[in-house]
Order: structure tokens, then sequence, then C-alpha cells
């Protein structure tokens, strides 16, 4: 009687043959989710709570956000120290890369060298380029950034060799955000630097300090940049409240902070123009980002973007609240994307796609130098 079982396969063909099928398998998942990885090698990230996705939770200060409401559409809604109810924009941009789900903060010690080695931030939330704007909140200065990422060179070094580490820098992306706190929390908020500062003599300074963080990690090997101008500072939700005479009737934003913003970008663009043709032959690319455009975009309810509530927060009253203000304890819209603002600074989840997604055009050409 002939035998009704198929012949089988000798069992170390077999092996091969199912590890074949999950090569293909695992191969076109690559293919599917890091499409740009034989030209970006890592991201790294710098500036302030835009871009901050936890370094603030290792350090002294009342400016954090590891707790609920913020991160509760985050995954597993795990609130990691960023401002916001899920991903910032360079989670976004990361993604898109290929490169990895969410930029992680440098000081999270529980991270391995493998889990930072293709991109990480050292942005600390409460930043800015004026040093004397970390201070107020206690954060982490721009200048102790950059010596962060000179340590994590350093810690790349011990693992990979001197010669690759510095090809993986120089394939890198490099994404600077700040300069909203230098205005809004500084300048305008305490007198110290408008006794010494004109309004125009102070965005020159904060240029200027911009410069020499552009400078500075140039000469650790950066090669492509992108910079964020400043955003629609007047329709923050806490400028509109701490300016305005009627501030629950009258959600109008601050004309002053958002010109202040404008002549700010001018500025830079013109700076950054300057600085690509002063440095194109050494390799070295630098792009503009503009935030204040999409913000604009999404707050006057033109085009497709459609949001419920533009001039106030998701969280508690949505006026003032912020950091420590917005807690567990507090109130929480139904939905955090019909929301532009999380709370009284940040932008909700939706807001920073929105923003990732109008970057695209940049993001292209750095990923294609």
């Amino acid at each position: 009687m002939e035998s009704t079982h198929r012949p089988s396969l000798p069992v170390s063909l077999l092996t091969l043959f199912l590890y074949l099928l999950l090569f293909i398998a695992k191969a076109q998942d690559l293919r599917k989710q890091k499409p740009w990885n034989h030209t970006v090698s890592a991201i790294y990230v710098f500036g302030d709570s835009t871009v901050d996705p936890g370094n603030n939770n290792y350090v002294t200060t009342a400016f954090r956000s590891n707790f609920l409401p913020y991160g509760m559409d985050f995954s597993n809604q795990i609130p990691t120290g960023r401002f916001s109810n899920g991903r910032l924009t360079t989670d976004f941009m990361a993604s898109y890369m290929g490169i990895k789900e969410s930029v992680p903060p440098y000081l999270d010690p529980t991270l391995s060298i493998e889990e930072i080695m293709n991109g990480v931030s050292f942005a600390s939330a409460g930043s800015g380029f004026d040093p004397l704007t970390p201070r107020i909140s206690g954060v982490i200065e721009i200048s102790k950034q950059v010596e962060y990422f000179k340590e994590y060179k350093k810690r790349m070094e011990l693992v990979i060799g001197k010669q690759r580490m510095e090809n993986h820098i120089e394939k890198a992306i490099y994404i600077i955000s700040a300069g909203t706190n230098d205005f809004v929390v500084n300048y305008f908020t305490i007198p110290v630097r408008r006794k010494t500062y004109s309004i125009t003599a102070y965005q020159q300074f904060v240029l200027q300090m911009l410069k020499q963080l552009i400078q500075a990690l140039s000469n650790e090997g950066a090669r492509r940049m992108a910079i964020s101008g400043l955003p629609q500072m007047g329709c923050l939700p806490i400028v509109i409240t701490l300016n305005s005479e009627n501030a629950i009737q009258n959600r109008d934003c601050i004309e002053l902070y958002s010109s202040v913003a404008r002549v700010y970008n001018m500025m830079l663009q013109n700076e950054l123009e300057y600085m690509q043709l002063r440095l194109a032959s050494h390799g070295f690319r630098i792009y503009y980002v503009d935030i204040y455009a999409p913000l604009d975009y999404m707050i006057q309810g033109r085009g497709k973007f459609e949001f419920d509530e533009v001039s106030q927060g998701c969280c508690g009253t949505g006026y003032l609240e912020a950091a420590f203000l917005c807690n567990p304890k507090s109130y929480v819209c139904p939905d955090a994307s019909k929301y532009v603002f999380f709370d009284s600074i940040h932008p909700t989840e939706k807001t920073y796609y929105n923003v990732f997604q109008a970057a695209l055009p940049v993001i292209n050409m750095l990923i294609s130098d």
C-alpha cells in the first residue's frame, strides 16, 4: 500500500529553507521601513522642548512632562517626557528616514550604545540659544548639549573605532530647533536682556549664538543640518493669556510676538544662505525649516487642516497649564487631535505630524545629498 505522506525534507535542508524564508521576509520588512539607511546613518537633535524626548527627566528642574496626561497617545500610553500627547516632529522624521520609530533622549541611562547609535536627542525643554534662557528653568544649555555630543562620539569610537565613527557622524542628519524660549520666557518676561538689547539687537544676538552652535557641530563632523525657524509665537495660548486684556473672551494672537518671529525667520534664512555658500565646497549642506507658515495654516483654518480649538490647549483650561500644572489630575479634552496645542505652549501630536508633512521637501533634500 502506497504511503499517503509526502516525503520529508532532510532536517538540515528544512532548516536552511526556513531560514531563507525568514531572511526574505525580514529583507522585505527592512526595505519597507528603512528605505534611506544607505544614505543616512543617524539623526542627532539639539534644542528645546519641541525636540526633547525626555532628557529633562534626568535634570533637576520643574520643567518636566514624564507624567500623564503627557504621552497619553504615545506607544502604550507612556509619558516619556515629551511635551505632547504623543510623538514629536523628529520622531516622524526618523521613522520616515527608516532610521527608527522614535528618537530617544541621550541621558536615559537604560539605553545601550546600540540603541542610541542610529539616533539620539540632546535637546532640553526650556533651553535656548541665549545662555541665560536655560538658567531660568535650570535645564541643559546648548553648549552642554554639544559637550554631550562629544561624549557620545567617544563612546561610539570605543565600540566601532575612530574611522567608522567619523564616517558615521558625517553621514548623519542634524536637527536644531530652539529660540522660542529666548523670546517668550526670557526677553519678553524678565527685564535683564531688555535693559541691554533692543529687540533687533537681541534677534541678532540669538542668531549669533545659533551660528556658534552650527560651527561647533560642523567642527565635530556634522555635514547635513536642518534648522527650524520660530513658530507663530503670538498664537501660543500662554502668550495670548498673558498679553490680552480679557483673555477668556479675546483669544486673538498677539501681533508683536508674531512679528518678532517673522523678522527673526527672515534674518535666519539670510544667515543660512550665506553659510551655505561659504561652506558648500566642504560638502556642508544646511537647510531652513519653516514652521511658522504650517502653524499659521492650522491656526487660521485654511487648507486641509481642521481643528476645533486653535487658541487654547487640550490640558486643563488650556490658558496657562504646562509642565507640572498639566498633571494626572488635570482635565483633558476628549480628543487631542481636534486641538492645535496640547498644553498652553506645546503642540499636539497631530500638529507635530502636520509640521513634519510640511517639512518633507527639506527632509528629502537632506537625505538625497
